[in-house]
């Protein structure tokens, strides 16, 4: 792959179950990513380095899971002016999820995150997508097959349920 243009990052090694979503889809759209771990609260050197180099090294957007407290998406957009998504991730600890999604969600004026569902990587990986698609059309055409093929999915699946009925 080529140089990297999106940065997933998780601030530990159990969110790669959820992470590698976002991986996944940016693989199949052939968006250049690189992923690594870097923990928030426990690498906070690791995090300052990364935000601040990120744009220098031609990322164009961040991917941030996290679980539990989930500082890391918030802390990072702090820190760059790449626009972060950022991925709430049930942890063993969380209550629910809702705590990663509330302190992802609920960023103070000045530092947006943008904030997908829990456990939404995937949706994250497409949006990296559509921001770089912007303004690279080779990932613009990607994205539009992607989306054509799931409009062609669902109307097979009209066209199943009209041949064979619901039963």
């Amino acid at each position: 792959m080529s140089k990297p243009l999106a940065g997933i990052i998780m601030g530990s090694q159990s969110d790669l179950a959820i992470m590698k979503e976002a991986a996944d889809i940016l693989e199949e759209l052939q968006v250049p990513f690189e992923l690594t771990i870097v923990s928030a609260h426990r690498t906070p050197h690791r995090m300052l380095e990364y935000a601040e180099s990120a744009k220098s090294r031609g990322l164009k957007v961040i991917i941030a899971g996290a679980g539990g407290a989930a500082h890391l998406p918030g802390m990072v957009a702090s820190l760059t002016t790449l626009p972060v998504i950022g991925v709430p991730v049930k942890s063993r600890n969380s209550i629910d999820g809702w705590d990663s999604v509330l302190s992802i969600l609920q960023m103070p004026g000045g530092i947006p995150v943008a904030t997908v569902a829990l456990d939404g990587a995937k949706n994250a990986g497409i949006l990296a997508a559509e921001i770089i698609g912007a303004f690279d059309e080779e990932i613009s055409d990607n994205l539009a097959r992607y989306k054509k093929g799931l409009k062609e999915k669902v109307l097979d699946s009209v066209e199943e349920i009209k041949n064979k009925g619901w039963k």
